[in-house]
């Protein structure tokens, strides 16, 4: 399976059912919409509804959730064979899921738990990235999740995992840059020495979030406004690197939808006058 970077799309939005009347009836300067893959899965519904229309109108992107890629059970196919059907159906520019574990047999811990960083688990998710892109038959971009706690067993840093499992599989990274502040927050590194060891080759797109700031940690919430330090991260990365599809995701606490717009002006203003300029027609 070649793994590419899509092309430059520019700068996008979660779609969510909250604000599907409005964006059906403004048409918002949007470049493209992100669904929630699993969200899809079912044949028909409000969801169907409205994606059916926002599709004519926009590019769209699949996000997963469920994949538990990192997980050591045997390979979900019931999973995979619903995510490509809907892939068929939506026809997506590209899509995505976690670099994580969330279930173990007929455990599901309902979050997104980060791997240990061993050669183990390079070998493990070298594995399971071509089964599933194989099954599939296209590329898989990983995002990075936030974490809490660290393994004892790690043997390396998440950014030097991260590079080396590219450098075996070149696969394509969705890099959230408020998962790094949070996890650099709550394991007192650098974020600007994650996002650097990253390989520019390898990031085919960046999620910006907001989180819920406890002071002694930080929760990645998706529910609050984009902080200014993970502003000033993403302004400090956009400045050196190639244009990279963008993107503003909420998951709750949803606001005004201008507001969501706000936060998608601020980000194309951030960025070089260069990230304008769309490969995708």
């Amino acid at each position: 399976m070649k793994n590419t970077p899509p092309p430059f799309v520019g700068f996008g939005l979660g779609l969510r059912t909250c604000y599907f009347e409005e964006i059906l009836d403004t048409e918002p300067n949007v470049d493209w919409f992100e669904i929630i893959s699993e969200n899809y899965f079912v044949s028909g519904g409000k969801p169907w509804h409205y994606l059916s229309q926002i599709k004519e109108r926009y590019p769209i992107v699949m996000h997963g959730v469920s994949m538990s890629i990192g997980s050591t059970s045997d390979v979900n196919f019931d999973y995979l064979a619903k995510l490509k059907k809907t892939i068929e159906r939506v026809q997506p520019l590209w899509i995505s899921d976690h670099l994580c574990f969330s279930s173990l047999g007929e455990f599901n811990s309902h979050d997104l738990l980060p791997m240990p960083y061993t050669e183990e688990s390079l070998d493990h998710l070298s594995q399971r990235l071509s089964i599933v892109q194989d099954y599939l038959q296209r590329p898989l971009i990983l995002e990075n999740v936030s974490s809490y706690l660290t393994y004892e067993v790690s043997e390396m840093s998440e950014w030097t995992f991260l590079a080396e499992l590219h450098k075996r599989t070149q696969c394509q990274f969705l890099l959230d840059i408020n998962n790094i502040y949070v996890s650099a927050r709550n394991h007192d590194f650098a974020p600007k020495e994650f996002i650097d060891a990253i390989p520019e080759s390898a990031i085919a797109q960046i999620h910006l979030a907001g989180h819920s700031d406890f002071g002694s940690h930080i929760i990645d919430t998706h529910d609050q406004p984009i902080c200014d330090d993970v502003w000033q991260l993403f302004e400090q990365f956009s400045k050196i690197t190639k244009p990279i599809n963008t993107m503003i995701e909420r998951d709750d606490n949803f606001p005004a939808f201008k507001e969501i717009m706000a936060e998608l002006e601020h980000a194309r203003a951030l960025a070089p006058a260069s990230w304008s300029k769309h490969e995708y027609a």
